[in-house]
C-alpha cells in the first residue's frame, strides 16, 4: 500500500451477507494519501477512509470471506485465487503498456476541457488524478469520459441564458461523476450562476455526494434522494440531464423536462426493457427470433422514438455517441434543444403512432406526453 498502489477488487465471497464485493483505491484527503474502501452488501455501498496500515489490516480480513483478489499497481497486475480447500495462488503480468501508449499519446494530445496538470478536487477524490494533476494511466478512460460530456455541454452553452440563475436538473445521478464535472465547468470555469439539484433513489450514495458538495464548496450543487417520476420540486428547469437513468425512469425524466420548458436536455438511456417485451411484428419475425438481435432492436427503436417525441414537442433532436463502443455499449446520448416554435404538425405524431403500431408497441413516454397535454397529468 504505497504510491505504486493503482486499486484492487475482492471478488467472489463465501458468504454474500457479509459482502458481495469490496473495492480499494487511493485517495487525496487534504494533501494526505489515503486509501478508500467501498464494501457492497446487499445492493448498499459503504465507505471507510484508512491510513496504509489500516488499509492493509482491513484487505486482509476481507480477503477471508472472498476466492479472488484482482491488484494493480503502476507496473504489475497481480491475480489472487483461493481454492475452496483455501489453497491461494498468486499470480503476476506486467501491463501491456507498450501497446497502449501509442493511442495514450494520442489521447493526452487532444485538447480537454479539465486539462491535464490543472488538478481538480472531485478528480483527485475519484482516483482519476494525482496531487500535481497527472491523469493516472489506469483512469484516462474516465477522464475521457467526463470531459466528452463536457464537450456536450459547451456545444450548446449559447443556448441557455447567461443573464439570471440557471436551474439544472440531474435524475438518476448515481455517484454524480459528470454532475460534479458539470457544477465545476459551468461554475468554477465559465462563471455562470447555476443551480443544480441531483436525484437518486440509493441514500447512501446522496449522502456521500453531499459530505463531498459541502468539502468543495459547491454551495448551489444539492443532492436529494427521491424518484424521478414523483419529483415535483421545482416548477421550470433550463437544462435536465438523465444518465444511465434505467429503463422508463429515462422517459418520466425526459416528460419532466417538456413540462418545464427545458432549454436543453441531455440524455444517455440504459437498460430500455421495455418495449423489448412488446414489440412483434410478422414481417420481421425471422430475426426477431434472436433474443440479442431482438433486445438491441428494441433499444434502438425505443432511443429513435424519444428522439421523435422531442422533435414533436419542438425540440432540435440529435443523437451522438456519447464514448467510444470499446468502453461501453450505452453509447448513445439524446440532445435536444428547445426551439421554440412549439410542436410540430399533425402528420408527424400520425407517422410516429403508424411506426408503433407496425411494431406492436406502446412507449411510456408516448403515453406521458399523451397525459400531460390531455391535461390528465399536471
Amino acid at each position: 500500500m504505497n504510491d505504486e498502489f493503482l486499486a484492487a477488487v475482492l471478488s467472489n465471497p463465501r458468504d454474500r451477507e457479509e459482502a458481495s464485493k469490496i473495492k480499494m483505491r487511493p485517495v487525496q484527503m487534504r494533501g494526505v494519501r489515503m486509501f478508500q474502501l467501498e464494501l457492497f452488501r446487499n445492493n448498499q455501498a459503504f465507505h471507510e477512509n484508512l491510513t496504509a496500515e489500516e488499509a492493509v489490516e482491513r484487505l486482509l480480513v476481507c480477503m477471508e470471506n472472498m476466492r479472488q483478489m484482482q491488484l494493480e499497481t503502476r507496473q504489475y497486475r497481480f491475480t489472487v485465487l483461493v481454492s475452496r480447500k483455501g489453497k491461494m495462488t498468486v499470480k503476476r503480468g506486467e501491463h501491456a503498456v507498450r501497446k497502449e501508449q501509442a493511442l495514450e499519446s494520442h489521447n493526452r494530445r487532444k485538447r480537454y476541457i479539465l486539462e491535464e496538470g490543472v488538478p481538480v478536487p472531485f478528480l483527485l477524490d475519484l482516483g482519476v488524478m494525482t496531487p500535481e494533476g497527472r491523469v493516472v494511466s489506469a483512469r484516462f478512460d474516465k477522464f475521457r469520459q467526463i470531459n466528452r460530456f463536457l464537450e456536450f455541454i459547451e456545444d450548446v452553452l449559447p443556448e441557455l441564458p447567461d443573464d439570471r440563475e440557471l436551474t439544472i436538473l440531474d435524475f438518476g445521478c448515481g455517484k454524480s461523476y459528470l454532475t460534479f464535472a458539470m457544477y465545476h465547468y459551468l461554475h468554477e470555469l465559465k462563471g455562470l450562476d447555476i443551480r443544480v439539484i441531483g436525484l437518486d433513489l440509493k441514500s447512501e450514495v446522496i449522502r456521500r455526494c453531499n459530505e463531498l458538495s459541502e468539502k468543495y464548496g459547491y454551495e448551489k450543487l444539492r443532492f436529494l434522494e427521491g424518484d424521478i417520476a414523483d419529483y415535483t420540486g421545482t416548477e421550470a428547469a433550463d437544462m435536465v440531464v438523465t444518465l444511465h437513468a434505467c429503463d422508463t425512469a429515462t422517459d418520466y425524466a425526459l416528460y419532466r423536462a417538456v413540462g418545464w420548458n427545458a432549454k436543453v436536455i441531455l440524455s444517455v438511456p440504459c437498460c430500455q426493457h421495455e418495449l423489448n417485451g412488446q414489440i412483434e411484428n410478422e414481417v420481421l419475425s425471422p430475426v426477431l427470433g434472436y433474443g440479442l438481435i431482438k433486445e438491441r432492436m428494441a433499444a434502438l427503436v425505443t432511443d429513435a422514438l424519444r428522439a421523435r417525441y422531442l422533435e414533436h414537442e419542438g425540440y432540435q433532436v440529435q443523437i451522438l455517441e456519447f464514448i467510444d463502443m470499446e468502453h461501453t455499449p450505452k453509447n448513445i446520448l439524446i440532445r435536444g434543444v428547445r426551439t421554440g416554435k412549439g410542436r410540430l404538425y399533425k402528420k408527424q405524431l400520425e407517422k410516429i403512432k403508424a411506426c408503433e403500431e407496425f411494431l406492436h408497441v406502446e412507449p411510456t413516454i408516448g403515453k406521458l406526453l399523451e397525459t400531460f397535454h390531455t391535461g390528465a397529468v399536471k
